[in-house]
């Protein structure tokens, strides 16, 4: 079946949303992390570790969670986006490399395999996330011995 012209536009609108988000994350730009998510999204990084809730307080605990990795890398890939007028959904994979450094310098490597699960909205600003949940699916090495996150 043939896409409509929307249809591939929103496509690659949506894209590159999933791509505004690894920029975000990985260069730690909390701004451009607003223009990801709807105000009121919903968010659940449980299966990773993580917590769930509203934009505000995951960006809040994203702030301060991430802030301990010198070095992060979002890879998200094979997105099976379904349109709906103006709501979609889709399920992205993602690779994550994450660096930590330890307390003797030395940087410790561990790597998340997961897939990012969305409900996403049109917006007067384009499309945006209006929930989110990560389903871990692999942790490749471990974690750091002396890595804490906390709520």
């Amino acid at each position: 079946m043939a896409l409509s012209l929307q249809e591939i536009t929103d496509r690659n609108e949506i894209n590159d949303l999933l791509i505004r988000y690894t920029k975000a994350i990985d260069q730690k730009d909390w701004k451009l992390l607003d223009t990801v998510f709807t105000p009121d999204g919903e968010l659940d990084y449980v299966s990773s570790g993580g917590i769930e809730g509203r934009y505000p307080e995951v960006r809040a605990w994203l702030e301060k969670a991430l802030a301990i990795f010198p070095v992060t890398v979002h890879y998200v890939t094979n997105s099976e986006v379904t349109l709906r007028g103006d709501v979609a959904s889709a399920r992205t994979a993602v690779y994550n490399p994450m660096f930590f450094k330890n307390p003797d310098g030395s940087m410790h490597h561990f790597a998340v395999g997961a897939y990012y699960v969305d409900e996403l909205v049109r917006t007067k600003q384009g499309w945006r996330i209006a929930k989110r949940r990560e389903d871990q699916a692999f942790l490749e090495g471990s974690l750091p011995k002396a890595l804490t996150i906390r709520a």
